[in-house]
């Protein structure tokens, strides 16, 4: 990723804080509209699984200066989240429903550079989780 990008990805990230409850609500409507049985993975509180989320995301969002450093827990994150039930297919969902809510929070700043930028950070992010997750297969 680029400086610009990761500094698209933090300007429009703004936008979510300010309504994180909201914004995860609308994160997981996505989510279980295009994929109905993954409601079946988040067995904890909505309000709960959605401030877990927004934290989780925050400190992604503000690691993408030194993705390095933040590579190891992204890995355990991945381990974690076969654990949860999550397969390959999840990732691509979970993507569409993160750029769907920063578009939604964003709006007119909400750019296909911006777009882009949200797009790559999320592929740099799922590469490393689904690496791990297969890892703990072998």
């Amino acid at each position: 990723m680029t400086p610009r990008q990761i500094d698209l990805v933090r300007d429009s990230f703004v936008h979510i804080l300010f309504a994180a409850d909201e914004a995860s609500t609308i994160f997981y409507d996505r989510l279980f509209a295009l994929a109905p049985e993954s409601r079946a993975l988040f067995t904890n509180d909505r309000i709960v699984q959605g401030r877990l989320f927004m934290q989780t995301l925050a400190k992604i969002v503000t690691g993408l200066t030194a993705f390095e450093a933040m590579r190891p827990e992204l890995r355990a994150l991945g381990r974690r989240h076969v654990a949860y039930g999550a397969k390959d297919h999840h990732y691509a969902i979970i993507g569409d429903s993160l750029r769907h809510v920063v578009a939604h929070f964003a709006g007119a700043d909400f750019d296909p550079d911006t777009d882009q930028a949200w797009q790559d950070a999320y592929d740099l992010v799922a590469q490393v989780m689904i690496e791990a997750s297969h890892e703990h297969h072998v």
